[in-house]
């Protein structure tokens, strides 16, 4: 068990995908430093279930993605801008909020999920990916292409498709490649004939 610090956003990132953010509140500015330093072992991002990100109010469901910062530039805005990649899913066990507002949370890794080759009828989810990272261009362009992994297929997918905040997190907790899958192109096509 791992304690870290906790990055509660209205997104889902997943192991091996990326997420830029700009950071502007201190108790992140801090949070990151010290990531940057080596003094934390990266953050985890975790899904708000309710409120907004601002809010020492919002709740956020028990699993997440541990992250660590790849890449970082100060923006000419004067925000500190990051591009952090998704490590491992975990699970929050317990969590506090410091007197700096950061929250802080005790977790553990969650099983990786296992490798398993696309199955052929999900060829076409592939494609699409492909066709995604390439109009999307940087940081996505330069990404290591698994295009043969179910996992890494469903993760970026569910990433950068506009599908619900909910079903993400619903894909992000789900053990089985097929059945991330499946329930991928589901929903899928549920949003293209509401």
């Amino acid at each position: 068990m791992k304690r870290v610090p906790l990055f509660p956003l209205n997104t889902v990132l997943f192991p091996d995908g990326l997420l830029p953010l700009r950071i502007f509140e201190t108790r992140y500015i801090d949070m990151i430093r010290d990531c940057l330093r080596g003094g934390a072992n990266g953050f985890v991002v975790v899904s708000i279930r309710q409120g907004h990100e601002t809010s020492a109010e919002a709740q956020f469901y028990a699993v997440g993605t541990r992250a660590e910062v790849i890449d970082w530039e100060q923006r000419p805005d004067g925000l500190l801008g990051i591009l952090a990649s998704g490590r491992e899913r975990v699970r929050i066990l317990a969590h506090e909020r410091r007197t700096d507002g950061l929250l802080v949370g005790d977790v553990e890794p969650l099983p990786q999920w296992p490798a398993l080759d696309l199955p052929l009828e999900y060829a076409s989810l592939a494609g699409l990916l492909e066709r995604l990272l390439d109009q999307l261009g940087a940081p996505w362009s330069h990404l290591e292409r698994r295009l043969g992994d179910s996992a890494w297929v469903a993760g970026r997918l569910a990433e950068l498709l506009p599908l619900d905040q909910r079903i993400k997190q619903e894909l992000l907790e789900e053990d089985d490649p097929l059945a991330r899958l499946q329930r991928l192109r589901s929903a899928m096509l549920a949003a293209q004939n509401p």
